[in-house]
């Protein structure tokens, strides 16, 4: 999940049509708010936020170095206007990239995933046997082929990736996919977004990766 943090709703409600356009959980929130969430909020819910855009709004280096103490989660600043003092002040503060407005979603998309594999040293892709999953938004290949997935079996099956050799509660993928704040869905639908997918993965891969324990959650193997 994606976090928007901005003053106005028309602009964290613009990136976030254009996320879930992409198959990206996201949530806009305004800067006092968020203080209010991120001072509260437990481990698991911050482990959700996949990526913070601060947008412009008052006290974004204090905003920066609020998440740094609590996630390691890439961070962007989304600027209106030039500034070199506030850029190099963001930067200072613990920010991963100051981005200058417009820009495209899927931009945004690919520094974060830039900002993952520096970190992470990941490739851009996790290969498991025959099949390679990206993170920029692409379907899945299986032996170079495409395997077309709905975004939400997508997104599912990139995070059981991202998570790999550590087994994740459905309440977890629930907030990776739908986002911590929607209460227009129940977190049942999750079983079957699962029970679709691993159909289809043992259908071409011949085999199903998923292990799944009753009370414990999802887990691929390494």
């Amino acid at each position: 999940m994606y976090m928007i943090i901005d003053d106005r709703n028309i602009v964290s409600g613009g990136y976030a049509t254009g996320l879930d356009r992409e198959g990206v959980s996201s949530t806009g929130i305004e800067p006092a708010e968020f203080r209010e969430w991120i001072d509260k909020t437990n481990d698991t819910d911050m482990h959700a936020v996949e990526a913070f855009l601060i947008g412009e709004c008052g006290e974004r280096e204090i905003l920066s170095r609020l998440i740094r103490e609590r996630s390691s989660a890439p961070v962007l600043c989304l600027n209106e206007r030039h500034s070199l003092d506030d850029t190099l002040g963001l930067f200072a503060a613990g920010v991963d990239d100051v981005v200058r407005k417009p820009v495209h979603v899927r931009e945004i998309l690919a520094r974060v995933a830039a900002i993952n594999r520096r970190i992470h040293g990941e490739k851009g892709h996790v290969a498991l046997g025959a099949l390679r999953v990206h993170f920029d938004g692409r379907d899945p290949e299986i032996d170079g082929e495409p395997f077309p997935l709905p975004r939400r079996e997508r997104r599912i099956l990139e995070f059981l990736l991202q998570s790999r050799g550590r087994r994740v509660t459905k309440a977890q993928i629930f907030n990776a996919v739908y986002g911590l704040f929607d209460e227009n869905v129940d977190e049942n639908v999750i079983e079957s977004h699962i029970s679709k997918l691993r159909k289809k993965l043992k259908r071409r891969l011949g085999f199903d990766p998923i292990d799944s324990k009753r009370f414990l959650g999802y887990c691929i193997e390494k």
